[in-house]
């Protein structure tokens, strides 16, 4: 079998647009409601209402399907506040973090593209640049709050942002503590005197 093209390689237009987007929401439910492992590639498109033979020709393997998802996810993301304050910026980017995590079908879908990324190397890939993608659309907060005098010179925004979502994960996948806007704003809060202090 012919290597399955990169995900995202080629922006489709038209009916292959379709096909996609009939496929990667398939396979989104798949995930939210069997996980990675029901992740089964003539079932996706069966329920997409495709080519068995096409679902196989480009995505290949349900690592690949899953990456594909997760480079639309981040295309498709909302953009990063622009407040002119970054404590408001950053308190922004955790409750959206927060409201995406508890969200009813994103919340196990993403749940479930971390489980995959601990047992596929492409998943696991596609879900570094996902987060990659996501801190550097938010790291511009970070930026104009340096070049405003809010936060001081040689401040690392990837980390800052980082930083935000960090204790909100944690909460998700190891502590169970409640995620709601009071976590998302302790934890901007807890990001923000750090940055202040110099320590990222």
């Amino acid at each position: 079998m012919a290597a399955a093209p990169q995900p995202g390689a080629v922006r489709p237009g038209g009916r292959t647009a379709r096909v996609r987007e009939a496929v990667l929401q398939a396979a989104g439910d798949t995930l939210a409601d069997k996980g990675f492992e029901g992740l089964d590639l003539g079932d996706i498109a069966r329920v997409a209402g495709v080519g068995k033979t096409t679902v196989y020709r480009r995505w290949g393997t349900p690592g690949a399907l899953a990456a594909d998802l997760l480079q639309d996810m981040a295309e498709s993301s909302l953009p990063r506040a622009r407040t002119g304050s970054v404590a408001e910026d950053l308190r922004d980017n955790a409750r959206l973090v927060v409201r995406t995590l508890t969200d009813p079908r994103q919340g196990r879908l993403f749940r479930a593209l971390i489980a995959a990324s601990l047992c596929d190397e492409q998943a696991a890939r596609a879900l570094h640049r996902f987060y990659a993608v996501r801190i550097e659309e938010w790291s511009g907060c970070v930026t104009d709050a340096i070049e405003r005098g809010e936060l001081p010179p040689g401040t690392d925004p990837r980390r800052v942002i980082a930083a935000v979502s960090a204790p909100l994960y944690y909460a998700l996948l190891n502590t169970g503590e409640a995620l709601d806007e009071a976590a998302a704003d302790r934890a901007a809060a807890a990001a923000l005197a750090a940055a202040r202090a110099g320590a990222i």
